[in-house]
């Protein structure tokens, strides 16, 4: 794990994992789509290919047998133990057993109410800031009050709202100093989804980024469109399942 000058502080994502049955296919089509390259942990009992881009380390993909393939974020805490036992107090539930690695931290991965995955950090280095490559995060679940409810417990994050026009009001959490640190979208009626996770990876075009993804296998769920004063970005999914979003910030 890598040192930078601009470090992740308590409250916001600090690592990303992809989780997939094929890690071989993903790395090609992040690789190819993202320039991202990949570089083994030595420390890792089996084959963990962390994600490398802008000279840091950013995240790792994990081999699963079943399951449906997706990303899942890990948010800095002091104690990665007791944020589990608050999520588990708040109605969500452990995932796994928590884990650590000397020089890299314990981690406890947690299920919310609506069963959508996230993990809690804590990190033994400096992890990389927020946005640098992952630009955002958003949680999409069929109810916000009852999220809004569990992240205050489990990470202690506020809320705030954007207006939206036509799509209505867009809820952010926030960690302790106000800063934005997620979102969270209302699943569509009838969509028969379950509430999950996916980041937002950086890109300078997303038109641009959206169509390669096509041609390297991705599903496009939401083709690229703006957020006035905002930026743009796309929703997709990876060749092997996970949802992912592309963004760019808006000019000035």
């Amino acid at each position: 794990m890598s040192t930078t000058q601009t470090k992740a502080v308590t409250g916001e994502f600090a690592w990303h994992d992809l989780l997939t049955t094929d890690p071989a296919a993903a790395k090609r089509f992040y690789g190819e789509l993202l320039g991202w390259e990949f570089e083994q942990f030595e420390g890792s009992p089996g084959d963990y290919p962390m994600i490398v881009a802008n000279d840091a380390r950013h995240g790792g993909i994990t081999r699963v047998e079943d399951g449906p393939a997706r990303w899942i974020g890990h948010v800095r805490v002091p104690d990665a133990d007791e944020a589990r036992s608050r999520a588990e107090a708040a109605g969500g539930a452990g995932m796994g057993e928590p884990g650590d690695v000397e020089g890299v931290g314990r981690w406890a991965g947690i299920t919310d109410p609506g069963g959508a995955a996230i993990s809690a950090f804590a990190p033994a280095y400096d992890t990389p800031a927020a946005g640098t490559v992952f630009a955002w995060v958003e949680l999409m679940t069929s109810d916000p009050d009852r999220a809004k409810a569990f992240y205050a417990e489990t990470f202690g994050w506020g809320t705030g709202e954007m207006e939206m026009g036509e799509a209505g009001t867009y809820v952010l959490f926030k960690r302790a100093d106000g800063q934005d640190v997620a979102g969270v979208i209302r699943t569509p009626d009838g969509a028969g989804m379950p509430d999950t996770w996916y980041p937002y990876v950086a890109t300078s075009d997303v038109d641009g980024t959206t169509a390669k993804a096509k041609t390297l296998g991705a599903t496009v769920y939401v083709e690229p469109m703006d957020v006035p004063g905002v930026g743009r970005f796309s929703v997709l999914a990876d060749p092997t399942g996970a949802a992912f979003g592309l963004f760019a910030p808006a000019a000035g």
